[in-house]
Order: structure tokens, then C-alpha cells, then sequence
């Protein structure tokens, strides 16, 4: 790791903070698009390179150094179930990737990309009935994809993209043991 981390913090000492200023909702920040602008050639100054990968509900942020193969990794999970005014849910889920991308990134590389205000942020409360409605509906989801399994390596596999709500209801682990039991 003696590289990686050498490299890593000429690249810290040469990034400078970047704020780009795009409006948010009541704050500013960097995207995406102008982080990279500013980090891709100093991250190539110093052999470094990244990749952002969706697993599941979670992102993997591997940052590498090119020359040794020496990396390090994060994994964030992007929260689910989150309803924002004026956006569907396709739209909520994007933001969250984005959002999540821009932030692990930027922790991994210790870079500095907005003014610190995410805490004035309004999230919409659900009532009960949405909660259970909305849990129901992945239990399901969750069920329907463990029964289209064929053989035990998508079994495993899809019970490894579950999110942890799903995986830890009773009705899920018990059909997930069944089949598997059935699938060896």
C-alpha cells in the first residue's frame, strides 16, 4: 500500500478545493462533471485512477494506483425508501446515486466539493400505511426474485442484491433456506 498512499497524498497536496457552485436544494456544490474535470489529470499526475461500481443498494468506490495495482475501497449504501417533493421515484433513486457518488468520491480522495450545509435538507415523512405498503411491496419483490432462481449460484446472487430489510424478514430467510436446500 506504500504506493497507493504515497501517491494518494501528492495528489491531496495538489487537488485544490472545488466549488463550482450549482444549486441545490439551498445549498451549493460541485458535480460530478466538474469534479472530474478538475481531479482526472492530477489523479493521472500521480498513476492514480477510480471506479464507482452499484452493487446492490450500495456504491464501491476503489481508488487504485495504476504502476503497483495497490487499492483501496468504500462501499456506501445509498438509502432507500426516501420520497423527495417533485420527484418519482426513478428520479429519487438517480439523485441518490449521483449524490452518493459525489460524496464517497470525495471522501476517498479527501477532496472538498461544497460548502457544508447538506443537514438543511427536507425530507418528506411517510405515514404508516406508505411504510407498510411500500415494505410489502419489497418483501415481495424480494421473494418473487429468489423463486426465479435456477441453480444455487443465482440463488446466491440474488440474495446477495437484496437490501438488508429484505434479507432480514423471517418469510424471506426461510424461502431463501428452502430453496436452497432444494437448488444443492
Amino acid at each position: 500500500m506504500k504506493n497507493l498512499f504515497k501517491a494518494l497524498a501528492g495528489f491531496q497536496q495538489e487537488v485544490p478545493a472545488i466549488h463550482q457552485g450549482t444549486k441545490g436544494y439551498g445549498y451549493t456544490y460541485s458535480d460530478l462533471k466538474t469534479i472530474f474535470k478538475v481531479i482526472n489529470p492530477i489523479l493521472k499526475k500521480h498513476d492514480l485512477g477510480f471506479t464507482q461500481l452499484i452493487e446492490g443498494t450500495n456504491i464501491k468506490t476503489i481508488i487504485f494506483h495504476s504502476e503497483s495495482g495497490e487499492s483501496i475501497e468504500s462501499i456506501t449504501e445509498i438509502p432507500q425508501g426516501i420520497t423527495l417533493k417533485g420527484m418519482n421515484t426513478f428520479q429519487v433513486n438517480g439523485s441518490g446515486i449521483t449524490y452518493y457518488r459525489r460524496y464517497s468520491l470525495s471522501s476517498a480522495l479527501g477532496l472538498v466539493t461544497d460548502v457544508d450545509s447538506d443537514a438543511d435538507g427536507t425530507e418528506v415523512k411517510k405515514t404508516d400505511s406508505e411504510i407498510a405498503i411500500e415494505y410489502n411491496a419489497l418483501i415481495k419483490t424480494a421473494k418473487a426474485n429468489l423463486k426465479a432462481c435456477k441453480d444455487i449460484d443465482s440463488l446466491v446472487t440474488a440474495w446477495k442484491a437484496l437490501q438488508s430489510n429484505q434479507q432480514s424478514n423471517k418469510e424471506v430467510m426461510a424461502l431463501k433456506d428452502s430453496l436452497k436446500e432444494k437448488l444443492s
